[in-house]
């Protein structure tokens, strides 16, 4: 493979009603490529039923270095956590 052949990002779902789970990069000239790579290389016994290929050139990822700026202001609002509420007691277990 050459430095002009795409780098791509798999994710694979192990089942159906799981979660897609990045599982990590290949280099395909196109995205069918892609798929077949991906298929050959991360579910060779049986660990998924649905892959994706993305280009890794089309993610955006936050910046490590303003994890504070992007992350902390969600501690001071309590009100989005459960545990803010307080549940009747008549309501029983949720």
């Amino acid at each position: 493979m050459t430095a002009t052949t795409p780098l791509w990002e798999v994710f694979i779902r192990p089942r159906n009603g799981l979660a897609h789970k990045h599982v990590g990069s290949l280099h395909a000239a196109d995205e069918v490529m892609a798929l077949q790579s991906a298929r050959d290389v991360y579910t060779r016994r049986g660990e998924g039923n649905s892959i994706w290929v993305v280009p890794s050139a089309a993610i955006t990822a936050s910046d490590p270095d303003q994890t504070a700026e992007n992350f902390e202001p969600t501690a001071d609002k309590i009100y989005r956590h459960p545990t803010f509420y307080e549940i009747p007691e008549d309501v029983g277990h949720m």
